[in-house]
């Protein structure tokens, strides 16, 4: 096949240059570092003749050491191998740095500047020009970053790539020795367990470093080419945040840490506010606005540096005296320097007082529980059955009567329950700092049924909140396939229900509904998982219509179905009718967080990418893209297969032992990468149920099986094939964009896959059979894509995607064959307490270079 421009470009800018550059490592003056970089490329050799020929870590380590003489003893080895660790680590920010520096000139094929062109050819076309502002006044993209145990860069990491990249795009090779130098000199793991506020702070570079500024200049962009008032479209870029909020499973966030957490978000936005003004200041120097800047000097530097316990929202105060200036300069001044101005308005109008909007989430049943107390503890206050938890559904609608009280809790309770009434309290509080856009989401986990939203509505008014300033959005998250299934029915009811309706039309008659997808595919796998949440997003907006209520869908796990790194935009852009797709909310998480949002060049691509499917899926949508009676008829067939087969390895006696062998997943929880627990009730024996969606995708995606993201899609399009629906399928593939990027993300899922690494695990006495079951399904779904998609190898239509993952597969393949050799040796019984010691932190030291390449897990 003939090589691409792109392809060619990226061969020239991104793989030639990463073999130059990373000769400088070389030259580092840091102690043993030339040693170590150069057997590293003889090591690396020797892993990838290894892994070729089958072998066992064991072997492939033991052969290079053969050949190393002077590696005699074992310290002497497993040091050498931290050293690699070590290096190798660095040669994926490196490459990072390469690659993103020559993002723009690599492009991205027929997804370059999309919304560039949407927005040229409206010049000439008024009626165009009119639809999409009609479109934008009423749109928004919302970007929600989460705390996950993916995000191993720290801030001073993200620095450095930063300036990395920039030294890169000239060629500045004197400052990019010293950045390398600086690189290998910086810890990149956490000596302590990160708190909630330690991530919030770690995200918070992002917004700083990133967002701030993007956001503006995307803005900036539409208001300009389109000829449109700021104000008229209002906020088309919003930031949501979960560190500090997110309570689900993680028993480290509390009251406190979500106050420090808002705290955080007020001050560091001040803070840039602060030194975009000392610009303006140094700029505008004339007569007519003195009193304006004393004002916002004041105003900026006071919440920079001297932020009281209960700041009050000044987002029309600074609207106020910045549109004084703006008049003075206009009237007076000839508009000189009034584009600083509007750059510095536009931000404010942007992120208000806070830079995102903090959403708290916590589990269904713990809020069950924090509302049983207060029945238990003041019934006759509130009218409620003692027994209301065993009440029927039914039932427990009618007990719940909404009365306005201010009731307490008392230290009998359990921390849950306390947590769960002072963050209740608390929000009101972060409200009068800076409204409602800085916190009013509260979201719901294991939602089952209709009375664990109206119960939670419950609590707000029995913790001195009134109805009628109920400025809080009620977010129910369908997670599990039963869930999805009863979605429609639990938001029906809602709809019907008298107090819920009233709540409803007092926040603008719009609803928000999350639906997950990590718990989905770890529950139903990948093809059930995602047919599942498109299937419940055309049951609710068929209801949401009905009820005249404005649906949001707030897609979890980087939203469907790119598993946090595919062709997000693609899904975004193939909406059918059937399907509401006025707001595009997702959660960004993990490494796609400095992958597709960790510097400018890239995080304006990918927004500019969302913007413009959420425009076209309305303006210009495909008649293929509404899936006809027959069409979900199919998918409906293939997902139940492929969910039998999944559910068939679920339900093998060895899949866990397997995983909890085999892979790194004991390692997780001792390394000091997150917050949040590896797994719900961290004191009892592991369950699958228990064992939390992130690090059970992780753990498969360290194996180099990814399991979540493929099993069981080949041998549903082996049934098509069987049963006479192939062309079928294949007219699915071509007409529907869900079912295409459904496909082409299995595809990228799957080139992440090296099942070569593990061969050595078919002759293992125990879990033998157990792997060639999953390289079986591998292979027929390989086989079945492929001719599906009409290529000969995976994801050649996305070449430069492909050569990417496969030129950071390369660079990590002596982290992998490290790894399984530690997991190996402590799988042995013959250890010493610190050998122990030492092959676990080979171990997790593996774990942070193989995810940062992966750029997202699976």
């Amino acid at each position: 096949m003939k090589q691409s421009k792109n392809e060619a470009v990226f061969q020239d800018e991104v793989l030639t240059r990463f073999e130059l550059f990373k000769s400088l490592f070389l030259t580092l003056p840091f102690q043993r570092v030339k040693d170590t970089g150069t057997l590293l490329p003889f090591f690396a050799k020797q892993c990838e003749k290894g892994v070729d020929q089958h072998l066992t870590p064991d072997e492939i380590i033991k052969s290079f050491f053969d050949q190393h003489e002077e590696f005699s003893s074992e310290e002497q080895r497993i040091d050498l191998l931290f050293r690699f660790v070590q290096y190798i680590e660095r040669q994926v920010v490196l490459f990072d740095a390469i690659e993103d520096s020559s993002f723009q000139m690599v492009g991205r094929g027929d997804d370059e500047n999309v919304l560039g062109a949407l927005i040229k050819n409206a010049e000439g076309n008024e009626d165009m020009r009119r639809k999409i502002v009609s479109k934008l006044k009423d749109f928004s993209v919302r970007l929600v970053l989460t705390a996950h145990p993916t995000q191993f860069y720290p801030g001073p990491v993200l620095g450095i790539i930063n300036d990395l990249i920039d030294a890169i795009k000239t060629n500045d090779i004197h400052s990019i020795h010293l950045l390398l130098q600086q690189l290998g000199k910086t810890p990149f793991i956490n000596k302590n367990k990160p708190t909630p506020v330690d991530e919030a702070a770690s995200l918070a570079w992002f917004l700083e470093n990133v967002f701030y500024k993007v956001a503006s200049e995307i803005q900036s962009f539409i208001d300009d080419e389109l000829d449109v008032d700021t104000e008229e479209v209002k906020q088309l870029i919003e930031l949501g945040f979960w560190p500090g909020g997110d309570r689900d499973g993680n028993p480290n966030v509390s009251v406190d840490s979500t106050k420090k957490v808002a705290a955080l978000l007020r001050t560091i936005l001040f803070r840039c506010y602060y030194r975009d003004f000392r610009i303006v200041r140094r700029r505008i120097t004339f007569r007519g606005v003195e009193e304006y800047m004393e004002n916002l000097q004041t105003l900026f530097y006071e919440n920079s540096f001297n932020p009281v316990e209960h700041p009050a929202d000044e987002t029309d105060n600074i609207i106020t005296n910045l549109k004084a200036i703006k008049n003075v300069l206009e009237e007076y001044h000839n508009g000189l320097f009034v584009e600083i101005v509007d750059d510095l308005l536009r931000k404010v109008m942007t992120f208000g007082c806070f830079f995102t909007t903090l959403d708290i989430r916590q589990d269904s049943r713990i809020l069950r529980e924090a509302t049983n107390y207060l029945i238990q503890h003041n019934q006759e206050k509130t009218g409620m059955p003692l027994d209301y938890l065993e009440l029927s559904e039914n039932d427990k609608q009618k007990a719940l009567k909404f009365k306005e009280l201010d009731l307490t809790v008392g230290e009998d309770a359990d921390p849950l329950t306390k947590d769960t009434s002072g963050v209740i309290k608390l929000l009101k509080e972060i409200q009068r700092s800076g409204s409602e856009r800085a916190a009013q989401r509260f979201i719901i986990s294991n939602c089952q049924q209709a009375s664990d939203i109206l119960g939670l509505r419950q609590l707000f008014l029995w913790s001195g909140w009134k109805k009628d300033a109920l400025t809080i959005d009620f977010v129910p998250l369908f997670e599990t396939v039963d869930d999805l299934t009863r979605a429609a029915e639990v938001m029906k009811t809602l709809y019907s229900n008298k107090e819920y309706k009233a709540h409803l039309k007092r926040r603008g008659n719009k609803q928000t509904i999350m639906l997950g997808y990590s718990d989905s595919t770890k529950d139903g796998g990948y093809l059930m998982a995602n047919w599942s949440i498109y299937r419940a997003k055309i049951e609710l907006t068929a209801i949401s219509r009905e009820y005249d209520v404005d649906l949001v869908f707030f897609d979890g796990r980087g939203g469907p179905p790119a598993r946090g790194g595919g062709k997000t935009q693609r899904f975004y852009a193939s909406m059918g009718k059937e399907i509401a797709n006025d707001h595009i909310q997702l959660t960004i998480q993990g490494q796609t967080i400095s992958s597709q949002y960790g510097s400018l060049d890239t995080a304006r691509f990918n927004i500019e990418q969302l913007l413009h499917a959420g425009i076209i899926s309305d303006l210009k949508q495909r008649v293929g893209d509404t899936l006809t009676k027959h069409q979900q008829e199919i998918i409906d067939k293939l997902a139940e297969l492929s969910h039998h087969k999944f559910m068939d390895l679920r339900t093998n006696e060895l899949f866990l032992p397997y995983l909890e062998t085999m892979s790194p997943l004991k390692a997780l929880s001792s390394i000091n990468i997150s917050s949040r627990p590896v797994k719900r009730n961290s004191g009892r024996e592991l369950r699958l149920e228990d064992l939390r969606a992130i690090s059970f995708v992780t753990s498969w995606s360290q194996l180099k099986q990814n399991i979540p993201g493929f099993y069981g899609v080949g041998t549903a399009l082996q049934w098509a094939e069987k049963n006479n629906l192939w062309k079928d399928v294949q007219q699915l593939y071509v007409s529907s964009g869900f079912f295409q990027t459904l496909i082409d993300n299995c595809m990228m899922s799957m080139t992440k896959s090296n099942f070569d690494i593990t061969a050595y695990m078919k002759d293992d006495p125990i879990y033998g059979d157990f792997w060639k079951t999953l390289y079986a399904e591998y292979q027929i779904t390989k086989e079945y894509l492929l001719k599906l998609s009409g290529t000969s190898k995976l994801m050649e239509n996305y070449p430069v995607d492909r050569e990417s993952i496969l030129a950071r597969e390369g660079i990590v393949l002596p982290l992998l064959v490290i790894q399984h050799f530690a997991i190996r040796a402590l799988n042995s019984d013959q250890l010493t307490d610190a050998q122990r010691e030492d092959y676990s932190k080979l171990i997790a030291r593996t774990i942070f270079g193989v995810v940062n390449a992966g750029r997202n897990v699976a």
